[in-house]
């Protein structure tokens, strides 16, 4: 999950979601493991999921580089949060919503 998330939306907002540094996030993906810490694992698992739902939609489907700039972008459901600094803040819950909204086309 981290690899893809690294390899998709980029290692400084993998960090950031994960809320660690590079050598951390590096040293993840070289285990293949995930974080020891609860609350960065489903950071991490809530972030994949997004990824994976918006990336992977059977009637549209977007591309890396789209989901990437959402990911990246201030969102209103989100109160201008970007949604990786909502799920940064473990908003996971919302960050969600706000995925399946956009899906939805608003």
């Amino acid at each position: 999950m981290v690899t893809v998330l690294n390899d998709n939306l980029g290692p400084a907002l993998t960090q950031l979601i994960a809320g660690k540094d590079r050598q951390t996030v590096t040293r993840w993906m070289a285990s293949k493991q995930l974080p020891k810490s609860l609350d960065v694992e489903r950071r991490i698992r809530a972030a994949y999921q997004i990824f994976m739902f918006l990336a992977h939609d059977p009637q549209a489907p977007q591309s890396p580089h789209t989901v990437r700039a959402w990911f990246m972008g201030m969102n209103g459901q989100l109160d201008d949060m970007s949604p990786a600094e909502a799920i940064a803040e473990n908003r996971t819950r919302e960050a969600m919503a706000a995925a399946r909204a956009y899906r939805a086309g608003g």
